[in-house]
């Protein structure tokens, strides 16, 4: 995701948090210097009670994380932002585990909620109070009103997890349950059918109350949903289909010493825009996007290829699934990336144009699928 930068690595995991993370400190540090009218201890207060809360959602993202590791399914990284956390994980084929490794994040919360209350015990100190009394010492930034809140906090994150709202838990957890009895896309489609369903009713709820917050949530819950839907559909239509099968092959290339005019005559002569860059030895040197090279026409830099390519762009073997091609995409804030063979030499480019028009041709004629042939090193 863009703007995140990594703060630690668990068991091979990056957690990152979005640059935007910082907006909810402030929030909380200018709130409750307001509310509690205590000037810097009611800021110190919001940016603590923030921080704690955020470390309960990391440990609820790790718990969906670990377990996704430990049935050896693919962890890219978690990133905090304002409104929670997000682990990408790639999707396992068996419900069963989706299950499990869902189950895992609001299972992490009733543990923490549990430790919280024996903590309360051994303190000799409430671990939870009602809402208002709770209310009333959250706005006095009293630090006595910390345990209970996280408690309740923990609480709360449970109940709301395990509501049926997809892409939320609950709504994973009931996906994983339908496609134990059908098919996994049309599992998806009534569980993000249903999610769009209770989101228009947190948004009405949260119009009608002022809840502006709610209404944020329903705006996720509506949207993620859909998206959800339709990346399902994505993969279903393209199958195994791999990186090999729907490169281009042969694509042209350029080389460091290449002027920038070499690549606009190359990308006005032909279909391609983004270009493998070789060295003098013939192997993957870098990636020259057509991002990069119209913001170096348009700024009036006159560099070579080799000064403006990226080299931080890491090649793709042909037998990668499409679906996990479309995760390094996002992850990389690229449209393209080279194709390498196993002793490493560039044998075609993957564009997110290429994907696009083979879930074009697939959505129409599914048999085209069995008669496309092995990628083979050219």
């Amino acid at each position: 995701m863009g703007w995140s930068f990594t703060v630690l690595r668990v068991r091979g995991i990056d957690l990152k948090v979005h640059i935007t993370f910082v907006l909810i400190l402030i929030w909380a540090a200018l709130y409750w210097s307001a509310v509690a009218d205590e000037g810097a201890n009611g800021a110190l207060f919001g940016i603590v009670a923030t921080l704690l809360l955020f470390v309960c959602v990391v440990l609820h993202e790790l718990g969906h994380s670990l377990t996704a590791a430990h049935f050896g399914i693919h962890v890219e990284d978690i990133t905090l932002l304002p409104i929670g956390g997000v682990a990408r994980i790639e999707i396992p084929e068996n419900p069963k585990q989706e299950f499990w490794i869902t189950v895992a994040g609001p299972a992490v919360n009733v543990v923490i909620a549990i430790l919280l209350l024996v903590l309360g015990a051994i303190l000799d100190r409430t671990s939870v109070l009602s809402l208002d009394n709770l209310t009333d010492s959250m706005r006095g930034a009293q630090w006595s009103g910390l345990l209970p809140y996280l408690t309740v906090a923990n609480i709360i994150l449970v109940i709301f997890n395990i509501l049926p709202a997809f892409p939320m838990d609950g709504g994973r957890i009931l996906r994983a349950l339908l496609a134990m009895r059908m098919s996994y896309r049309r599992a998806t489609e009534l569980a993000a059918s249903i999610g769009q369903g209770m989101a228009f009713l947190f948004g009405l709820f949260g119009f009608l109350t002022g809840n502006f917050f709610l209404i944020v949530i329903a705006i996720f819950i509506w949207f993620g949903a859909g998206a959800e839907g339709r990346n399902v559909a994505v993969q279903s239509v393209l199958g195994h289909l791999t990186a090999g099968e729907a490169m281009i092959r042969q694509p042209h290339t350029l080389e460091m010493s290449d002027p920038l005019s070499r690549a606009v005559e190359l990308t006005l002569s032909t279909s391609q825009a983004d270009f493998p860059v070789i060295d003098r030895t013939g192997q993957l040197a870098g990636l020259l996007t057509a991002e990069d090279l119209l913001t170096a026409l348009r700024d009036g830099r006159t560099e070579l290829v080799g000064v403006l390519m990226r080299r931080d762009i890491q090649p793709i073997p042909p037998t990668l699934p499409l679906s996990d091609v479309q995760t390094r995409f996002e992850s990389r804030g690229v449209r393209a990336l080279p194709v390498t063979g196993p002793d490493g030499q560039l044998i075609g480019l993957l564009t997110v144009a290429d994907i696009t028009e083979a879930f074009r041709l697939l959505s129409i004629e599914p048999d085209l699928r069995r008669s496309q042939p092995e990628a083979r090193p050219v």
